[in-house]
């Protein structure tokens, strides 16, 4: 089987392709650090994972395994095989430099957006065409009076959820930064990733219409 591993340093992001066919594995290594997953079409940058078009199709505001995420192009692009956790969300977007400036009053702080533009920019994703995140493993529920919250993830060390591509992908990983509020347990840690042809759990190939 061939498999490759990586991981994604604590507060910074990385990279990689991925075939179709493959299996993309995230794991939350050490516990309660959300990380943004984004990705877009190997063959055409104009196809972007998107969340807002999953939600359209899933009729859902969360996914489980079994559901596919859906691309801008409204087709679907990955399918959630196996998730240990269960709970990430698909509403939040990516933390930017502004986010801590004029939040926090905190100028040059990590964000997720430069961490995932650092490796896609050299693939030709730009500020501009990058794709909204899934934030995986991050904790964001929606009270009865319709608001959305961001809370400590509730993840434990080697929670993960695995993907199966369904077309050739440049994907980016942010493990998140965010360090002054709640959303990581206050503390930032590495996320591992692992790249595998083949997997030891039947894939369930459903898609919501």
């Amino acid at each position: 089987m061939c498999q490759s591993t990586l991981t994604v340093p604590a507060g910074h992001g990385k990279t990689f392709t991925v075939h179709k066919g493959q299996f993309i594995t995230v794991i939350d290594t050490l516990g309660q650090q959300a990380a943004d997953f984004v990705a877009v079409n190997a063959a055409d940058l104009n196809e972007k994972l998107s969340p807002v078009h999953t939600r359209q199709h899933l009729r859902s505001l969360f996914f489980k395994p079994g559901d596919a995420l859906w691309s801008s192009e409204n087709r679907p692009m990955l399918r959630i095989v196996t998730d240990s956790i269960g709970i990430h969300d698909a509403n939040v977007p990516a933390c930017d430099r502004t986010r801590f400036s004029i939040d926090f009053g905190v100028e040059g702080h990590r964000n997720c957006v430069d961490n995932l533009l650092e490796g896609m920019k050299t693939h030709g994703v730009t500020y501009f065409s990058m794709p909204e995140p899934f934030n995986l493993f991050q904790n964001g529920p929606v009270t009865a009076d319709g608001r959305m919250e961001v809370t400590d993830p509730t993840s434990q060390a080697g929670d993960q959820i695995v993907f199966e591509a369904l077309c050739d992908l440049i994907c980016a990983v942010s493990s998140c930064p965010q360090d002054i509020i709640p959303g990581n347990g206050l503390q930032v840690t590495p996320i591992d990733i692992r790249i595998s042809d083949n997997l030891d759990v039947e894939v369930q190939h459903v898609v919501n219409a």
